[in-house]
């Protein structure tokens, strides 16, 4: 299979990712009705703004190769996890005379972190977001608290284990141990969950003061429907894992040069098995009383699409290493003696992660450290933690930084809740978030 050569590609290969990136920030406030039926569209027109001139510079068959490379071993995993984990959370319902006070919203981020690294980010997110929309229905200034949701349960939550998150899930196939993330990163993650938190009771307690809601007191009653769907939960968990520990050594040819992982395949079969199994099993009626439409993975599939494609030349440039058009941020990470500079590769790893996707930016990282996963967790450990905080934490950055935080975004605004904007978001990311990065790099990467 011939690869996309980045030594060969300019910064101006970047333009057409960086116009999905603008369209989607500045396209729902200047045109929203245009957007919201037409955005498919718009990701088609900027992936052909560099499939066409990719194709007339590098010739069609490498062009077709590095796509279906990036769709069979990528975005076709990244979705399918992410429609399983849709699915089954959907098909739960928590019910209950729960109301969004600043103890209740703050128990369920908090919740929600914990279970982040049990049940990856997306399935943490879409169990808990419907119930916390219902707890806060009635109270007139809620965005700030789904802002927080993002932070904590899509993001910073999931970074204990390597199923919270794919990057970590890469380094475990590439050979980091399953409980190292949990040791390396505990601490971190332990700091900015008290911090954050306690900063969202604050905030949260006084915009409480300024609502008119019954203050009532008492035991909460809750009641959780369609639980079996806790079962397809545990299945998924349990294929992701089994994923990474069996390692026959065979991969399944899928076409053009590309060949699979026999048990990636797996894997991937038994997700959709399992996604497929909760439609099927779960009573209509609680979906409905859930609020679940297909729209929020509808739009995450077809803008990510577009991402995986347009990313492709960002990426390629940047796996050329110094020989690349990025070799001055590249540069950043290394001492002229040749060692490491950690507090860069947090910053980078993460700044890139925010709009990147993190998974490949998280790999990238990993090989130019080294790649050898038995020194990194060694001598190397520190670098091995900033990048891997840098691209599970930094994901907090932007709505698309990580998929949940866009999942969670639609869904909020399906409900009536007036989400920021895209650079709204980032506004209160830069003032909340880039401190805390700040103070983490002090503590532990300094």
């Amino acid at each position: 299979m011939s690869h996309l050569d980045g030594t060969a590609l300019g910064l101006a290969w970047t333009l057409p990712f960086a116009g999905l990136l603008l369209s989607i920030a500045l396209l729902p406030l200047l045109a929203p009705r245009f957007w919201e039926h037409r955005f498919g569209l718009v990701a088609a027109l900027w992936a052909a703004a560099f499939l066409v001139p990719c194709a007339l510079r590098f010739g069609a068959g490498v062009t077709a190769a590095e796509v279906w490379h990036t769709a069979a071993l990528e975005y076709l995993p990244f979705i399918i996890l992410v429609f399983a984990l849709f699915v089954v959370a959907g098909g739960i319902r928590i019910t209950g005379d729960l109301v969004g006070t600043p103890g209740t919203n703050t128990a369920i981020l908090g919740l929600g972190s914990l279970a982040a690294s049990v049940l990856g980010t997306t399935g943490a997110a879409m169990l808990l977001v419907r119930p916390l929309i219902r707890a806060n229905a009635g109270r007139a200034r809620n965005a700030h608290v789904f802002v927080f949701f993002i932070f904590l349960v899509a993001n910073i939550g999931g970074s204990l284990t390597p199923l919270g998150d794919p990057p970590l899930f890469l380094g475990f196939l590439r050979g980091v141990d399953f409980l190292w993330t949990a040791r390396a990163l505990a601490a971190p993650m332990a700091l900015a969950l008290a911090l954050l938190l306690a900063l969202f009771y604050a905030i949260d307690r006084w915009h409480w003061r300024l609502e008119t809601l019954p203050r009532t007191g008492g035991a909460r009653r809750i009641r959780i429907e369609g639980l079996h769907n806790g079962l397809y939960l545990a299945g998924i968990v349990a294929a992701v894992l089994v994923s990474g520990l069996w390692r026959p050594g065979i991969a399944v040819p899928v076409g053009l040069g590309v060949a699979v992982p026999l048990q990636s395949l797996l894997r991937d079969a038994i997700l959709l098995g399992i996604g497929l199994a909760s439609v099927r099993t779960t009573a209509p009626g609680i979906r409905l009383e859930n609020a679940f439409t297909w729209m929020p993975i509808r739009e995450v599939a077809i803008l990510f699409a577009g991402i995986f494609v347009t990313i492709v030349p960002a990426l390629a440039i940047l796996r050329a290493g110094h020989a690349g058009a990025l070799s001055g941020l590249l540069a950043l990470v290394t001492r002229p003696d040749g060692t490491p500079i950690d507090a860069a590769y947090f910053w980078l790893t993460g700044l890139l992660s925010s709009v990147l996707d993190n998974a490949p930016t998280y790999l990238i990282f990993f090989d130019l450290a080294g790649g050898d996963p038995a020194t990194l967790m060694g001598p190397l450990a520190r670098t091995l933690t900033a990048i891997s905080a840098g691209a599970v934490f930094m994901g907090a950055n932007s709505y698309i930084g990580n998929a949940p935080n866009f999942m969670v975004k639609a869904i909020c605004e399906e409900a009536g809740i007036r989400m920021p904007s895209f650079f709204g978001y980032m506004l209160w990311s830069a003032c909340i978030l880039l401190p805390l990065f700040g103070l983490l790099t002090l503590i532990f990467f300094a």
